[in-house]
């Protein structure tokens, strides 16, 4: 199984060729990206975006929603990359396609699966640690179940401040660390607080980490951060 994993943030020229440099790593020499833009609403437009932005990565993107049967095209797509946006919109158009069980079947044959942010999501056991708003309800919170660990995507430690006109003032807001606390007070599952531009590599059963920091949770222990470039020890793969 080869997966990669972005929290998203690739927003500066730095950030996307780093991104580009690991997807052609990561692809090799596939000829397209089976693209699956469900996370927004202008699907056509949100593929424009991504290659006019250049994170197609050189790569000829294959929207899902041209094809009349989006289980075939994911049954022979060469490789598949999720996008971000909305996880519950994202994973409710999974259910309702009928494509969770042909996208879980083909990663595990080996196809590799790129997902940023709300892609990264549904690469999980479950969607409980996104922090989207639920504006549709899925049938289920269930996801793919690629990684057995849960990620938080556009992590950040601390406290948030909000700027105004004469400087910066404190939100008073429950931090990431506390929804992930509160998060194990009801399940066991270990947690990724993935940085913006931070990428998890997982093939041959590890688990690199690239390209920002990350933060390890697990529950009834103290958090570990990790740098990148690192291997996320301990981390089931």
């Amino acid at each position: 199984m080869r997966v990669l994993l972005g929290s998203g943030g690739f927003r500066t020229p730095e950030r996307v060729a780093a991104l580009a440099a690991q997807m052609q790593s990561f692809f090799g020499d596939v000829d397209r990206l089976l693209f699956i833009p469900y996370a927004l609403h202008d699907h056509d437009a949100y593929v424009r975006t991504l290659t006019e932005r250049g994170i197609h990565a050189g790569y000829a993107l294959d929207g899902i929603h041209r094809h009349a049967d989006p289980v075939r095209a994911v049954r022979e797509a060469p490789a598949v990359f999720v996008g971000g946006g909305n996880t519950f919109r994202l994973l409710d158009a999974l259910y309702r396609l009928g494509l969770l069980e042909p996208l879980r079947e083909g990663v595990w044959a080996g196809t590799p699966y790129l997902g940023i942010s709300a892609g990264t999501n549904i690469a999980c056991p479950t969607i409980r640690t996104t922090n989207d708003m639920p504006i549709v309800q899925p049938p289920s919170l269930d996801a793919l179940g690629l990684v057995p660990f849960q990620v938080n995507a556009h992590y950040f430690t601390g406290q948030t401040f909000v700027k105004r006109d004469d400087g910066f003032h404190e939100h008073f807001g429950e931090t990431r660390d506390d929804r992930i606390r509160e998060f194990h007070e009801m399940n066991d599952v270990p947690v990724v607080g993935l940085w913006e531009a931070g990428l998890l590599r997982i093939e041959g059963g590890t688990v690199e980490l690239l390209g920002a920091p990350a933060r390890l949770f697990f529950k009834g222990q103290p958090p570990r951060d990790v740098e990148p470039g690192g291997r996320l020890d301990g981390l089931p793969a």
